[in-house]
């Protein structure tokens, strides 16, 4: 039987049990007997695979690859993954140069097949523990996202957003990357909630928008205050409260008193949690 997260509640209080009981969900998940065969089988055979062909060809071993980057939808698509393992991402206008999520991107550097520059010898066992640390973090997400996909959401910005963060990129890109990353983006705007016609808008118009949201929840309109884990639950706290008031707008035609209602809500929970 594969595992199972413990999920009893919805929303941020959910996530709070989430949070503390996540040392000891992710070491059952990795415990799972199909996830100790999958680790052992890439540890064992990784190392003799040379080509973005040999990889795709095995599917036991692309399906590890593709879980540790969030990829592993595009597990069928094996002719799609080839073309971007195989692009020169130092090539400026290759194919995977042009692709907006930067997951591709991330998945190309790490094999680095398509650029002949790269010494071979990238492939040993520190590669292989990196590749299956991002592989049960990953896999610990789907688990979790089968139960609540707004609890796999948060995990996922929680780990990308301090991630990008850190990056050394001007502020406009790393908006840039929130606005072409789904994950991220999903969040943002369940946060702030935007309307469905929000992603038509031009993206300097998108931008401006989440960084006026920002700064009015946070003091600031910057990525770069997510190196800080506080700035990051506060955006994870006002997700859950704006999911319950989209909620209540979907289910029951609640209209203006939305945004009046998370507020109130954020104010109780605060005093709930003693923040």
């Amino acid at each position: 039987m594969s595992f199972q997260p413990i999920l009893p509640l919805d929303g941020y209080v959910g996530w709070r049990f989430l949070q503390k009981t996540l040392d000891r969900q992710q070491a059952a998940a990795s415990a799972a007997p199909q996830q100790q065969r999958d680790e052992a089988y890439f540890r064992e055979k990784i190392a003799s695979i040379t080509s973005a062909e040999a990889l795709v060809a095995d599917r036991r071993l692309l399906s590890v690859a593709l879980t540790a980057f969030g990829l592993q939808d595009d597990l069928p698509n094996r002719a799609y993954i080839q073309k971007v393992l195989e692009s020169p991402a130092k090539e400026e206008g290759s194919f995977v140069s042009r692709l907006a999520d930067r997951r591709y991107k991330q998945l190309n550097a790490a094999f680095g097949f398509g650029d002949t520059y790269v010494s071979w010898n990238q492939i040993d066992d520190s590669f292989a523990d990196r590749m299956i640390a991002a592989y049960r973090d990953r896999s610990f997400e789907v688990a979790v996202g089968t139960q609540n996909e707004s609890m796999r959401l948060a995990l996922n910005l929680q780990r990308d957003l301090a991630d990008l963060a850190a990056q050394d990129s001007s502020e406009l890109t790393r908006w840039y990357t929130i606005l072409g990353t789904g994950s991220l983006r999903a969040v943002f705007e369940t946060a702030f909630l935007l309307p469905s016609g929000f992603g038509a808008l031009d993206l300097e118009r998108q931008v401006e928008i989440l960084q006026g949201r920002m700064a009015q929840l946070t003091g600031s309109d910057t990525i770069s205050q997510f190196r800080d884990p506080e700035a990051i639950d506060t955006l994870i706290r006002r997700y859950f409260l704006a999911g319950q008031v989209q909620a209540i707008q979907d289910n029951a035609g609640v209209g203006g008193g939305a945004l009046t209602l998370l507020q109130n809500g954020q104010a109780s929970l605060r005093g709930i949690l003693g923040r």
